[in-house]
């Protein structure tokens, strides 16, 4: 399998950054994405030239870190992360355009890494519940409805890559902001700091620079977990509550 990638090049953070092409062959169509970079970063090295510098961990679609803009798509032609895109998704003699994901909330440090303590900000104001330590509580000391169960897990199954943001016009995080909000506003133990959780995380959305929510549902269709827009409704709901008890 033959490709040509046309690639972000940027040698750091304040530097004029451009694409740069590159030819590949001899490929696998079972390879992974970055498993395919890691086969142009060999060659590159053999050749005594910098490698591209991407951002990858545990490789299993779970921890969010792999985000790249593959073809104009958030990680690219399947709803998946990165890392669990394959090769057989393109064809032989493809020309992939690869570049970082885009907002300003989200500055280039090198190449394709970008810089997402953001997302850790808007965490930090209220993506918390304070309990006391010690041993963990009865399971059934707290009653929880299935529905509501249900709805959380899947609101909390985010994993913060930053697609949502990536793929939204506005350049948007409200996705990722309302699943933080959500998962822990349908249960018991986040109710207390509800209304200032809601209120201290949109804030700080909005301090980081990211765009309004239009609910043109980008997000969702890229989202590589399937956060529902009800997500989004939902925070809109708590945000509007507390906004009229702070009131």
């Amino acid at each position: 399998m033959k490709v040509t990638l046309n690639i972000w090049r940027q040698p750091k953070k304040d530097a004029q950054g451009r694409m740069e092409t590159y030819q590949l062959e001899g490929l696998s169509e079972h390879m992974s994405f970055l498993e395919m970079l890691d086969v142009l970063n060999e060659t590159l090295t053999a050749e005594g030239k910098d490698p591209v510098a991407f951002d990858s961990d545990c490789r299993e679609g779970i921890c969010g870190m792999c985000g790249l803009v593959i073809n104009g798509e958030a990680h690219g032609p399947s709803p998946t992360t990165t890392c669990q895109l394959h090769m057989r998704s393109f064809s032989d003699g493809d020309v992939i355009d690869i570049e970082p994901w885009r907002a300003e909330p989200f500055p280039v440090l090198k190449d394709l890494v970008v810089d997402r303590t953001s997302f850790d900000r808007i965490i930090q104001a209220g993506g918390y519940v304070s309990v006391n330590t010690g041993s963990a509580p009865e399971a059934n000391a707290a009653p929880v409805s299935q529905a509501d169960a249900s709805d959380a897990f899947d609101a909390a199954t985010c994993i913060g890559c930053g697609a949502c943001v990536a793929a939204c016009p506005n350049g948007s995080a409200m996705l990722f902001t309302a699943a933080k909000v959500t998962h822990l506003g349908l249960l018991p133990q986040g109710q207390p700091e509800r209304s200032s959780r809601v209120l201290d995380m949109v804030n700080q959305h909005d301090e980081e620079g990211f765009g309004n929510c239009t609910n043109i549902g980008e997000c969702t269709a890229v989202c590589p977990k399937g956060i529902p827009l009800e997500s989004i409704s939902r925070l809109n709901r708590d945000l509007l509550g507390a906004l009229r008890s702070k009131d």
